[in-house]
């Protein structure tokens, strides 16, 4: 069974060999190999440069891409309060397995993470028990209750790394325009779940006439759509840094591209579900593919697509929700929203590439450096020497079958089982150390390499 945890008393130094390095914050493509020391990225092609200490392990990555870790600005780890679903120990193992080196949580927890105790429980088990780097997101709103705003300056100097309410939409509009104030004075993102609940109120999957044939109320586009403007219009007044979170409409799209021709301070992102599946997938009542924003029509599905490629869309981010069994083995309409990613975002993504819609050096710019930037951190999404030594290496033509059973995270809702992707994450390296490897890899000392002498 393939490994995802922290390999203890590793050596210090690991050399990546002969893989395609694709770094797009540096603008690399090119075929040569990484050299990583004291938890740091060193050089690339150090088979042309110094000596190799002793100590140094290699992996042969031939065939394989090597990139930086994966950021996920998108994701629910469900503790405190909701350990049955899913742990920072158990998300954060997953995410490994993804590739992703950087998760975002999102503070609908037990309590929410509207008080800086909150956000220190986060960082503190994070730092005992999780595997990649976990950035705690604060509440918008207090409890998220929308009736008033958490304290920001609290969470922000505790440490949270954005402001949103996901989950639940800010339905009061003075509360969003004073929220993008603050974000504006703090440079902190708020992540905005855009819904209206007048018009998703009772709605269990898109609106259209699939949902008329299965008899299912539907969410309209226009429950996401009418938000989305909302919020663009306070940008527009107040300024602030607006994130628009999963992203699923083509009338979204054209909302944030009007806006950024405007040159409003506003980014977006789309989930891996919302980019390569339709509304199709509830066909049979499948809870598992019961989520929130719903899954779309075809059309909607090419609007991301192409929202990505022309950069109205900045980021991909998976919006893991991982829930119980039980949460899901009920009627549909009775049946939790959320599907589990971390663990096939990249198998679905890769998708797009082997179909040609997407490029692959884009499709890592989204889940690396594209990212970073709206964190506005330049210390990862990069393989840059001197970065942390966060580096995923996949073969991007290895087929797997998704099998549940087998995930690490504790969801096992994904709408993907049995299904077969092309392209799987081979090694995940944190800080340095290898937190996730498959078992067809070995680790070798530099002396049993060919061709490698230390020098």
């Amino acid at each position: 069974m393939a490994k995802t945890k922290r390999l203890a008393n590793q050596p210090g130094n690991l050399l990546i060999r002969g893989g395609r390095i694709i770094d797009p914050a540096q603008g690399i493509d090119a075929t040569g190999d990484l050299f990583i020391s004291e938890g740091k990225i060193a050089r690339l092609n150090t088979n042309h440069g110094g000596p190799l200490p002793e100590n140094c392990r290699v992996i042969q990555a031939r065939g394989m891409v090597v990139c930086p870790g994966f950021i996920d600005l998108h994701c629910h780890l469900r503790q405190p309060g909701f350990e049955e679903k899913e742990t920072i120990a158990t998300g954060t193992r997953a995410a490994a397995r993804g590739g992703f080196t950087t998760v975002c949580c999102m503070p609908n927890t037990n309590p929410p993470v509207d008080k800086a105790a909150v956000v220190e429980y986060i960082k503190s088990v994070a730092a005992k028990e999780g595997t990649v780097r976990v950035l705690p997101v604060g509440c918008i709103t207090a409890g998220r209750k929308g009736s008033e705003l958490a304290d920001f300056g609290e969470l922000s100097a505790s440490g949270v790394i954005a402001f949103s309410d996901d989950g639940s939409p800010v339905t009061d509009s003075n509360i969003m325009r004073s929220a993008l104030e603050y974000s504006r004075d703090l440079s902190l993102p708020i992540i905005d779940h855009c819904e209206d609940i007048a018009f998703s109120q009772g709605g269990v999957m898109n609106e259209g006439s699939l949902a008329n044939k299965l008899k299912l109320k539907g969410i309209p586009a226009s429950a996401e759509e009418s938000v989305v403007a909302r919020d663009i219009r306070l940008a527009r007044l107040v300024g602030g840094r607006l994130h628009i979170a999963h992203v699923s409409t083509a009338g979204s799209v054209k909302l944030i591209r009007s806006a950024k021709e405007e040159a409003i301070s506003i980014t977006a992102e789309a989930t891996p579900h919302h980019l390569t599946l339709t509304e199709e997938k509830v066909i049979g009542y499948n809870t598992n593919a019961k989520v929130n924003p719903p899954l779309r029509t075809a059309e909607d599905v090419e609007a991301l697509i192409s929202g990505l490629k022309d950069g109205v869309l900045d980021a991909i981010a998976t919006d893991h929700a991982p829930h119980t069994a039980k949460d899901k083995s009920c009627d549909f309409t009775a049946a939790a929203f959320g599907i589990s990613g971390l663990e096939t975002a990249l198998g679905s993504l890769m998708r797009l590439v082997h179909l040609g819609k997407l490029d692959l050096v884009m499709l890592i710019s989204k889940l690396t450096c594209e990212p970073a930037a709206i964190l506005r951190r330049n210390d990862i999404g990069t393989l840059k020497p001197g970065a942390a030594a966060d580096v995923v290496i996949f073969d991007p033509n290895k087929e797997w079958v998704v099998n549940p059973e087998e995930f690490i995270s504790k969801g096992k809702n994904t709408p993907l089982a049995g299904c077969v992707l092309k392209g799987k994450v081979i090694v995940t390296s944190y800080s340095g150390e290898v937190v996730y490897k498959d078992d067809s890899v070995k680790l070798e000392p530099v002396s049993k390499q060919i061709g490698v002498k230390g020098g």
